[in-house]
């Protein structure tokens, strides 16, 4: 499926598998990638997991965070209030030249949910969207979170998917800074055990497929 590819002029992602890695020092490789890149960068997608974080986007407000205990709280530079990170999540970190694309951050996000619907969708899930609360939702229950940054043009930031984790850290927080809201993940959804390398292979075909690559550099 090419929904953009015909826009895109570098045509090739690079895609990087990082493992678990910290949050704050993939936060600092995502700003340095993005500032030093120019218009013949090769974009790049992250594929990863975080030890366990709560990071506190940009319009993040205290009152989100109940009781945070030994999980640090690390402030990010993308949009959004609170959210959870930690093993058994999958993280992928979307690192693109939007204006090269001839893509607007709406449409990036469209792109993002519609990929995490039709992932879920081959498992057998039925997730939707919502546009006053970015994300996907099964019923009324959150399944990934997304948040974004663009600065010169690019993105970065990207989604997070709840493939077979601990959720008790959500309760911690009012997660995306709404009270009540309920997380699940995909093991809880299907109810048997549910292997994230798999989740992460299919996601990110859906994903790359999506955004138009014709070539990914798997590193």
């Amino acid at each position: 499926m090419t929904l953009i590819g015909q826009k895109n002029e570098v045509n090739t992602v690079r895609v990087r598998r990082l493992g678990s890695v910290c949050y704050k020092e993939t936060l600092e490789k995502m700003q340095a990638f993005t500032d030093g890149r120019d218009e013949s960068t090769v974009d790049e997608i992250w594929l990863l997991e975080h030890t366990p974080v709560f990071t506190q986007g940009q319009a993040g407000k205290a009152e989100h965070l109940i009781n945070t205990g030994d999980i640090p709280v690390v402030q990010a530079d993308r949009g959004g209030q609170v959210t959870y990170h930690g093993p058994g999540q999958l993280v992928i970190y979307i690192l693109v030249d939007l204006r090269r694309m001839g893509l607007g951050v709406r449409g990036l996000v469209t792109i993002i949910e519609s990929s995490l619907i039709s992932f879920l969708a081959s498992l057998g899930v039925v997730a939707k969207a919502k546009k006053s609360a970015p994300g996907v939702y099964v019923n009324e229950t959150k399944v990934a979170q997304l948040g974004l940054r663009i600065r010169r043009g690019c993105s970065f930031h990207g989604l997070s998917l709840n493939v077979a984790m601990d959720l008790e850290p959500f309760s911690r927080i009012n997660p995306c800074g709404h009270e009540g809201l309920e997380v699940t993940s995909i093991e809880k959804l299907l109810g048997v055990s549910v292997n994230i390398q798999a989740v992460t292979k299919g996601m990110s075909a859906e994903l790359i497929a999506r955004l138009g690559y014709n070539t990914a550099i798997k590193e």
